[in-house]
């Protein structure tokens, strides 16, 4: 049932053999050599490793399988909607008139993109209630501090410049404080209740003259929506605050509910999640925020605008009060057309589909585990999209942690979930199956817990010395900041004198 891990692939230039060839060059003709100065010609071979091509060819084939990705198996990551990726969306973004256009090409030559980025804008006002949108953000941390500037620049504009706190709940992503932290805001923790659900009293105590806003995603991190997210709105704005939503667990709710008839005045979205773009090692992302009306001359330049008497497509900078750019050019446009292409595949009934089976996916986790020992499951037993277990009985009655049994999945072929996070929930295990994981693969992934389960309790060292089976043991954290290998030669440099253990 499960598939072990990969073993081992040498570097490439420990496969060099002297003489071999991967490709040879033709013989430039006589009369048409260049003339190289002197000066500039090398002085010795360029130390390349020497391959024939069937041996590149396997090398870099057995790397890619070593790898594991949403093509490979269920990956669980907590919050970050790892789905599966139609390959269509792949197709679609690798047109020419995607991947050859240039950003400063003139408006008439590029309509069918501006018209891309404008159904795309149409689509995204419909889905979250929201009247105005930019697509410039970069990715989910690009588009928070994007909102919160706007945020910023209304209450500056208005003249309130003592409203410099910004609320964020104790179970927010961890970018949220960050991002409110850079736009200028003091951070304001809000507790959250035995519910797992934010604590309206704690929050009325917090608001006042000096609240620009709060932070929120509904569903939370826990996977539990907060069900007083009205009440919630109301004592915000009853405060002169604007209400932020961290669109990250959107993947829950779509066609169900939308953040702007909860209450939400700022929304930011994760295309490359929620709309399927392959992501992860960096990107490649994409952050659209969208505003309700009396936000919306406070988006960055360029708006993607139609003109309906001409027919054509064109470049807004006519935004008053605009906080300027958040990023070069008009932000990720391949990603664009992926979420457009995903969007009108599936469809309004399509999402919500999609809505349902994540959030059934994620409670059938949920009731599965639930009762295995070793594993807690703090709060309210339903969950939306994401589920959590705590790990905490099982690392005192066995000194097992969550990062080891993350650790341990990886010796089943299984990617681990997200851990230690969120940090309200002690050794957390956040399981986000999504809803592209079927059920053999639910219970497999379970069935490995379990067995997990089981090892801490009779032979803990089992657990705690994973993974067994991966190119890599246990990495010594500490050690690969210190010494980071980033080049082939770092790694010969530091094998040569022992002095690789990671």
């Amino acid at each position: 049932m499960f598939r072990q891990a990969k073993w081992e692939e040498p570097l490439v230039f420990e496969l060099s053999h002297e003489g071999r060839v991967g490709y040879v060059l033709p013989e430039p003709i006589e009369d048409i050599k260049v003339r190289i100065p002197e000066t500039l010609k090398r002085k010795s071979r360029l130390d390349l490793p020497e391959l024939s091509e069937p041996e590149v060819v396997k090398h870099y084939t057995r790397l890619s399988e070593m790898n594991y990705g949403v093509d490979s198996g269920i990956y669980p990551l907590g919050s970050c909607t790892m789905k599966y990726n139609p390959k269509i969306n792949e197709e679609i973004a690798a047109h020419p008139g995607v991947t050859y256009v240039h950003p400063y090409q003139d408006e008439r030559t590029v309509q069918g993109n501006l018209r891309i980025m404008w159904e795309l804008e149409r689509w995204l006002k419909e889905i979250t209630g929201m009247d105005r949108f930019t697509l410039q953000p970069a990715a989910g941390a690009n588009g928070e501090f994007t909102g919160v500037s706007i945020i910023r620049a209304y209450h500056l504009d208005r003249g309130n410049t003592e409203r410099n706190e910004m609320l964020v709940p104790d179970s927010a992503h961890g970018t949220n404080p960050a991002s409110a932290a850079m736009a200028g805001f003091k951070v304001v923790e809000i507790p959250s209740n035995e519910n797992g659900t934010v604590d309206l009293e704690a929050l009325e105590d917090a608001v006042g003259e000096r609240t620009a806003g709060l932070m929120l995603t509904n569903p939370n991190t826990l996977g539990i929506f907060e069900d007083e997210i009205l009440e919630i709105a109301k004592v915000v704005h009853r405060a002169g605050g604007i209400l932020y939503y961290d669109g990250a667990n959107i993947n829950a709710v779509l066609g169900k509910i939308r953040p702007g008839d909860m209450g939400f005045d700022v929304v930011h979205l994760n295309l490359h999640k929620t709309f399927s773009t392959p992501h992860g090692g960096g990107g490649p992302g994409s952050g659209p925020v969208g505003v309700k009306e009396f936000l919306k001359d406070y988006l960055p330049v360029p708006l993607v605008a139609y003109d309906e008497e001409n027919d054509r497509y064109y470049l807004d900078y006519d935004v008053p009060k605009s906080i300027g750019k958040v990023k070069e050019l008009y932000g990720n446009f391949a990603v664009m057309v992926r979420a457009l292409t995903y969007l009108k595949i599936m469809g309004r009934n399509g999402l919500r589909e999609a809505s349902e089976v994540a959030v059934l996916n994620a409670n059938y986790i949920t009731q599965k585990l639930k009762g295995t020992k070793g594993y807690e499951l703090p709060h309210r037993e339903l969950r939306k999209h994401e589920t959590v277990f705590s790990a905490e009985p099982m690392k005192k009655e066995t000194g097992v942690t969550a990062l080891d049994v993350s650790k341990r999945l990886l010796d089943f072929g299984l990617h681990a979930p997200t851990i230690y996070f969120p940090l309200i929930v002690h050794e957390a295990l956040m399981i986000e199956p999504t809803e592209t994981v079927s059920r053999e693969e639910l219970d497999a992934y379970v069935e490995a817990l379990r067995k997990i389960s089981e090892e801490a309790y009779s032979n803990p060292e089992i657990v705690k010395s994973a993974p067994h089976s991966t190119a890599i043991r246990r990495v010594d954290d500490v050690l690969a900041v210190r010494k980071p290998i980033t080049t082939w030669r770092t790694y010969r440099e530091l094998k040569g004198r022992g002095d690789v253990d990671y």
